[in-house]
Order: C-alpha cells, then sequence, then structure tokens
C-alpha cells in the first residue's frame, strides 16, 4: 500500500512562516527585539514549545538570534539575504564582484526590451541625482544615488528574482562598492555612461546596453585589481 505524502503544513511553520512575513514585511527590523514569549503564545495561539521551535527554525535560517541575558532580536530581512551574506564573507571580493557584474548586465539587457514609463521615470530621476551630487562634489550623494541607478536598472528588468538577488548581494557588499566607485572613475566618465546607458534602456537598444555595462565592468575590475594590489 502507498502512502501518499501530506501537504499539511505543520504548527511549527506556519507559525515560523508567519513569523518571517512580519520580518520580510518590515513590522521587525532588523536589530528588533522580538516580543516576549507569552505575547507571541497568544498572537499566533501556540504552546511555548511549539513557539520555541518556530523562533530555532528561524535562528537556524539566520532571521533572527537569540543572545544569553538579551532574548531574541532580527538577524537579516530574509533567510535569501543571510544565505548571500555568508556566501559573500566566505568568497573573494573579486569573485562576488563579478557574480554584481554579471547580474547587471542581464538587467541592462532585460530592462533595455521590459521597461515601462514608470522605470524609465524611476531611471531618470536617478540620473539626475548623479548629475546635481556630481555638480556640487559631494561624493556619499553622488554614490547613493549611482547604487539607486543601477538598482533601478536591476528593477526594470521586472524578474523578481534577480530584483532579490542583487539587492540583498548590493547591500553585502555596499562599502567595497563605494570604495570601488570612488576609486574607479572620475564624476564626468560615472556622468556620461549614466546618460548613455538610461539612452540605450529608452530605446529599447540591448546591445547597446550590453555594451555599456561591459564598458564599466572592465573599469571596475582594474580599480580592484588596483585597490586590492595596494
Amino acid at each position: 500500500m502507498n502512502i501518499m505524502k501530506t501537504n499539511r503544513t505543520s504548527l511549527v511553520e506556519q507559525v515560523a512562516t508567519q513569523m518571517e512575513n512580519l520580518i520580510e514585511t518590515g513590522h521587525w527590523s532588523i536589530g528588533d527585539k522580538i516580543p516576549p514569549e507569552m505575547e507571541l503564545m497568544v498572537q499566533f495561539d501556540v504552546s511555548r514549545n511549539t513557539l520555541r521551535e518556530a523562533i530555532r527554525a528561524l535562528v537556524h535560517a539566520g532571521l533572527l538570534e537569540t543572545k544569553q541575558g538579551s532574548g531574541t532580536s532580527v538577524r537579516s530581512a530574509s533567510a535569501l539575504g543571510f544565505a548571500i551574506q555568508r556566501h559573500v564573507e566566505k568568497s573573494s571580493l573579486i569573485d562576488t564582484l563579478e557574480v554584481r557584474l554579471a547580474l547587471e548586465r542581464e538587467a541592462a539587457q532585460m530592462a533595455a526590451e521590459r521597461r515601462d514609463d514608470r522605470d524609465i521615470e524611476k531611471l531618470k530621476g536617478c540620473f539626475l541625482a548623479c548629475q546635481k551630487a556630481a555638480a556640487t562634489a559631494n561624493l556619499d550623494q553622488f554614490v547613493d544615488a549611482d547604487i539607486l541607478f543601477h538598482k533601478a536598472i536591476v528593477e526594470a528588468s521586472h524578474n523578481q528574482v534577480l530584483i532579490d538577488l542583487y539587492e540583498h548581494m548590493t547591500d553585502a557588499l555596499y562599502s567595497s562598492v563605494r570604495d570601488l566607485i570612488i576609486l574607479h572613475a572620475p564624476f564626468n566618465y560615472e556622468e556620461e555612461l549614466h546618460v548613455e546607458l538610461y539612452e540605450a534602456i529608452l530605446e529599447r537598444d540591448i546591445n547597446r546596453a550590453r555594451e555599456y555595462v561591459n564598458s564599466y565592468s572592465n573599469e571596475f575590475k582594474k580599480a580592484l585589481t588596483s585597490m586590492t594590489e595596494e
């Protein structure tokens, strides 16, 4: 007699999923302590053992961390983000940045093919913010605007898996990416790149979009080599 696998989710999994949703939607932010056990037991209508098993599952997934004497707090906004962070910490900077640049190359091609009017408006706003920061030589604002510009391109791909991967990888590499942006080219080069890439996506020119990403990818690699040799 064949026994069919059940599709019923266990109570522990249900509670863990609900807690994960609270984290991913921002109800519980990174660094926040989660509510006391009794409050959560009432909220989820479960026993202490069930709640503790759900919390252990999220600790194992990297979403929560428990410290003796200070309780349980949110460690990461998603299991994917935690997994990427661990890989980034174990991998070389050049390996990780090569993956990020490969995602940008694919995203630029997708964006040129799939972008809509809302994407174009967002991209335009981002590169105008870059130009404004460059005009005033405000390096911090320029770096933030540059990162947002590339994130907007990835979002214009309309591929949610790609968007999530890129978001988490960029967050994990923020300091290194900032140093590379500062090192790799002067403001006027970056401004020109933003305009060219924006126009390629606006005109739905997939080949040009790919070429521009390849161009700055090579510049990034040269800058990274220079940075690691110092």
